[in-house]
């Protein structure tokens, strides 16, 4: 976590409002098969998460989201992760879905550490015995990415989707003005660095013809990925936003199979 106390670099005004779009649950209202759970940070915000949960010896994916999604806006993806024996939590960012505080960049991967560690504390609790995976779409690759290079030992595998590798690239392809980034790059992470301190099995799932996050980025992440089990996956036809409905029911089994044949 101290290290991430340096992005504030990447916690200015001008990056914040384009990189994070924060909106709220539509109800108050979840259906029954979904397991509200709730962290109180370091500082006292309140940071929200789903769990579609099958059973225990399932294998566990900690999910973090893109910036204009909600965890709430996964109540029926969930359920398929489910029938294909796998339990799925959807952490949510400040400021999104039930979640207090507002976000920043900092906050958001300085809160995946704390979301991790009480997530392994309920697995224990529960007598979960199957194995925990971590995965990132798009913005959320970063925090992904991020727990996985810190915490190797504690993670069974890494699932990146739409993910970007370097920063910089895609800061300005949302528009933001980098030229004082670039003049300080060694304050800026890189996912694609990070990736190189994870040995675990690692699945990439990319778009063909991703308009936010190219191709290339998720042939990068690939590329530097230093694990003995690794796969990339090219979603024919898609882009950012297209992903899963042009996979279909091949996205979950792609996922269902990798975990399967990694042990």
């Amino acid at each position: 976590m101290s290290e991430n106390s340096a992005l504030s670099i990447l916690d200015r005004p001008e990056i914040i409002d384009l990189l994070f779009y924060p909106r709220k649950e539509t109800t108050g209202f979840s259906p029954e098969y979904v397991t509200q759970y709730d962290l109180k940070s370091h500082d006292g915000v309140q940071i929200n998460s789903r769990f579609y949960l099958s059973a225990q010896e399932n294998p566990h994916i900690l999910f973090f989201h893109g910036n204009g999604e909600i965890a709430q806006d996964y109540d029926e993806i969930g359920q398929i992760y489910t029938q294909f024996g796998m339990n799925f939590m959807v952490v949510d960012y400040r400021g999104y879905g039930r979640s207090e505080g507002n976000p920043t960049v900092s906050s958001m991967l300085n809160d995946a550490h704390e979301m991790m560690t009480s997530v392994l504390d309920w697995l224990k609790r529960e007598s979960r015995k199957g194995p925990l995976w971590v995965m990132g779409r798009s913005l959320g690759s970063a925090p992904a990415i991020e727990l996985a290079s810190a915490n190797p030992e504690k993670i069974d595998g890494l699932i990146i989707e739409s993910g970007f590798a370097e920063t910089i690239p895609l800061l300005q392809r949302l528009g933001i003005d980098t030229r004082m980034l670039e003049k300080n790059k060694t304050l800026v992470f890189s996912n694609a660095e990070k990736i190189t301190r994870f040995k675990g099995p690692t699945l990439i799932i990319h778009a063909q013809y991703d308009q936010i996050i190219p191709f290339s980025h998720g042939e990068d992440l690939f590329r530097r990925s230093p694990a003995a089990t690794k796969k990339i996956h090219m979603v024919h036809g898609a882009d950012h936003n297209s992903i899963l409905m042009a996979a279909g029911i091949g996205y979950f089994e792609l996922i269902r199979d990798f975990i399967k044949n990694s042990f």
